[in-house]
């Protein structure tokens, strides 16, 4: 079992590796506009959540994962050679919806902002 720091660091360093490898090594059309957003290393170092986006939206979700799933194999033996690890974590591919919550709710609180300059201050001017 590790310590959570060096889990934290091997996670990061994950993230590193397979982002590189998006751009320089892997052709698959499915993850072509995917990015990492987030990686997560148990502290018994056996499993390896990577969570996924991709700016095409939440409508290629499906393929997006499954050509990162398709890849595995390739994705851990190449990142087994870059990372020295006794044993290399299995990788587990998540589709992240936080960058499109974000989104949404950034446009909410730009409408509710949008509103308040419209309509509010009048009110208030009359209230007072």
């Amino acid at each position: 079992m590790v310590s959570k720091s060096r889990a934290n660091r091997i996670a990061e360093r994950i993230q590193e590796e397979i982002s590189e490898m998006l751009i320089f090594d892997i052709k698959d059309p499915r993850v072509a506009n995917a990015y990492i957003t987030d990686v997560t290393v148990d502290r018994e170092l056996a499993f390896a959540d990577i969570y996924i986006f991709s700016s095409s939206g939440s409508g290629v979700a499906e393929d997006v994962v499954s050509g990162f799933r398709h890849a595995s194999g390739y994705l851990r033996s190449e990142l087994a050679s870059r990372i020295d690890l006794r044993t290399f974590p299995q990788l587990r591919f998540h589709w992240d919806p936080t960058p499109e919550r974000a989104d949404h709710i950034e446009k909410l609180l730009d409408s509710i902002s949008y509103n308040d300059q419209d309509g509010s201050e009048d009110g208030i001017a009359e209230d007072a």
